[in-house]
């Protein structure tokens, strides 16, 4: 069992990063800002335009297997420092090979899939059954909701091929962010959501809902090349130069229960408001710096919570998880595994 170890998280524009013996030394101006030891590390994410790393720490992360990341300010993914390529080449061989094979892309795929829309329907029926009283007429409206996800489940039985896979994905996502604002219930009133907008995100809920995917994306990313696998190898997300498809492919269990949740908690506790956001003259919406502080410490305090594995039936905690499931994935490429059990949200 991997130890649940920390992402270290530099948002400090200007801040340099190295080596101080065993530690990662965070400076800025000439002054040292934070001394952190490396074993007390599983990864490292910089978020700005101007953040830098010395290519000593950059061998060490590569040695210790801690993930050096690099994003700009609003958390689309730049790049990242890597060390030679790690892992039984065994298991990339069958990971390459199961791609390249549509029937089995898809057997893997589909679970992924699924787990997303019973996680995404797990989500409306706690809104439904927390708030439910406050509002009927709304609870009615979740319901029927978890209803209609409900049913583009059933289709996923009868999916042949990945288009198939991406169009009853797509139509459920569409759907689900339709019904998002009704998840947002003691929220600031200035904040409104209308569907789903990406590069950029067009209003505050868009902007703080991208901003965790990128933070879930890292820690996708860093699970699957811990264990041998290749990020860049997707079954459901298909090869594209840069991209760490097999980590988007990853991504879709944990997106309504991890980060989707982190969000909502955010905006209905109050914690966020539309002060922690900044507009452009374009419209595009972005958290503010002081303001990706407190959706950082969200993220690591909803990463220490604890649940039992629903396949391994061991507790665990949340930022576990996508180390569980990349291993998961691994046993089943090696044979261990007769399908991928995805992650299922109790």
């Amino acid at each position: 069992m991997k130890r649940h170890l920390n992402t270290l998280f530099v948002t400090l524009e200007g801040a340099y990063l190295r080596k101080d013996g065993a530690a990662v030394e965070i400076r800025h101006e000439g002054e040292t800002k934070l001394r952190v030891p490396m074993h007390n590390l599983d990864g490292i994410a910089c978020f700005g335009w101007d953040i830098s790393a010395s290519a000593s720490l950059m061998a060490a992360c590569a040695e210790a297997n801690v993930s050096l990341s690099f994003h700009n300010p609003y958390g689309k993914f730049l790049a990242c420092s890597n060390g030679f390529t790690s892992g039984n080449i065994l298991l990339r061989r069958e990971q390459y090979r199961r791609a390249d094979d549509e029937p089995a892309s898809v057997a893997i795929a589909a679970n992924m899939i699924a787990a997303k829309l019973h996680n995404t329907r797990q989500v409306i029926l706690r809104a439904a059954r927390d708030h439910g009283d406050k509002s009927p007429a709304n609870a009615a409206k979740l319901l029927h909701a978890s209803d209609t996800i409900a049913q583009r489940m059933t289709m996923l039985a009868r999916a042949t091929s990945l288009e198939t896979l991406r169009g009853i994905e797509g139509d459920a996502a569409t759907f689900y962010f339709a019904i998002f604002p009704h998840l947002l219930v003691n929220h600031d009133p200035a904040i409104a959501m209308t569907g789903r907008s990406r590069r950029p995100p067009l209003d505050p809920v868009n902007a703080l809902i991208s901003f965790l995917y990128s933070l879930l994306m890292h820690d996708c990313r860093s699970a699957l090349e811990s264990c041998g696998l290749d990020a860049q190898c997707g079954f459901l997300h298909r090869d594209r130069p840069g991209r760490p498809s097999l980590a988007l492919d990853l991504m879709e269990e944990f997106r309504p229960f991890l980060a989707d949740r982190v969000a909502l908690t955010l905006f209905n506790r109050r914690q966020l408001s539309l002060a922690d956001f900044k507009i452009e003259e374009s419209g595009a919406v972005f958290l503010k710096d002081d303001s990706r502080k407190k959706v950082l410490t969200a993220w690591q305090e909803r990463k220490q919570d604890e649940i039992t594995h629903p396949f391994l039936d061991e507790k665990t905690t949340v930022g576990l998880l996508p180390h569980l499931q990349a291993r998961l994935l691994a046993r089943h490429l090696r044979g261990d595994l007769d399908a991928y059990p995805a992650f299922l949200a109790r």
